[in-house]
């Protein structure tokens, strides 16, 4: 899933006549173009979506998102370890869970 997720400008730079800032995520660092607001100032929050700043966003407003996000496992979906995140099991393998039936398998839903 990509979301656009609210974060803080740090700082501001030009790099290759491209505007670009150091933008923190609620404790995780990403590069990201400021170019579709190109008036963004260090210390204002920002919708980011896929590496480009689209909106300012009110701290308020920003802080609310960003602790939902944190709270709903968002935060670790997007800017978790990918590496991580392939080496846990699939959910139908945890404890508990059962047998899967794969959809479709017709023989096996009716018990045959």
């Amino acid at each position: 899933m990509c979301l656009a997720v609210p974060g803080k400008v740090l700082d501001i730079e030009e790099r290759d006549g491209t505007r670009m800032a150091t933008v923190d995520f609620g404790g995780v660092v990403k590069e990201v173009c400021l170019e579709y607001v190109p008036d963004l100032r260090v210390g204002e929050y920002a919708i980011v979506h896929v590496g480009f700043a689209l909106q300012r966003l009110d701290e308020e407003s920003a802080r609310k998102t960003l602790a939902l996000f944190e709270e709903l496992g968002l935060l670790q979906e997007e800017f978790g370890d990918p590496w991580e995140a392939a080496a846990e099991p699939p959910r139908w393998e945890e404890p508990g869970a059962g047998p899967a039936v794969a959809a479709g398998d017709g023989a096996r839903e009716a018990g045959r």
